[in-house]
């Protein structure tokens, strides 16, 4: 068996990317390679059962690929569409969509956020940024540090609630 990997943050830095954007970048591989071990071989129905007060696996995944989808908005300027905002309410329907769907659409919207983050000038991380219908005050960078401690609670609550559902 091989060994290990170092966790993401420990590989290295990435080829082609700022240093000051890479840490949210080290968090969303934590994130993909974390989802496919604590998941892995869960069926449909543990995926979609709720454990006493906690939510859903696939509650969970879909708030992940939404938040990240809705917090890169914001941090790139953007107001939320139509379309997002539909999404987030819809969130906690059980499809029954399968696993392997659900991790692809949080590889997806991990994908789309990691791809607009790289168009950030670093030069503008402590741009004024507003958040939601009360215009809320933030900046990019809170918002870039938001967008990775919020997925890494999600992943936490997955992590936690497969145990629980096996």
């Amino acid at each position: 068996m091989p060994a290990p990997q170092p966790e993401p943050w420990l590989r290295g830095p990435l080829p082609g990317l700022d240093p000051l954007l890479q840490p949210v970048f080290h968090s969303f591989q934590q994130v993909r390679e974390d989802l496919a071990h604590h998941t892995h071989g869960l069926t449909a129905e543990q995926v979609w059962a709720p454990h006493g007060p906690l939510s859903s696996i696939g509650f969970q995944l879909r708030h992940i690929a939404g938040s990240v989808d809705r917090l890169t908005s914001y941090l790139v300027g953007d107001q939320l569409s139509a379309e997002q905002i539909a999404a987030l309410k819809q969130e906690g329907d059980n499809t029954g969509a399968a696993l392997e769907e659900l991790l692809a659409e949080v590889d997806a919207a991990l994908a789309a956020s990691e791809a607009r983050l790289r168009t950030l000038d670093t030069a503008d991380l402590y741009a004024p940024r507003h958040i939601g219908r009360k215009q809320l005050p933030s900046t990019v960078l809170g918002l870039l540090v938001h967008l990775a401690e919020h997925t890494q609670r999600h992943l936490g609550q997955v992590i936690t609630t497969a145990k629980l559902v096996r």
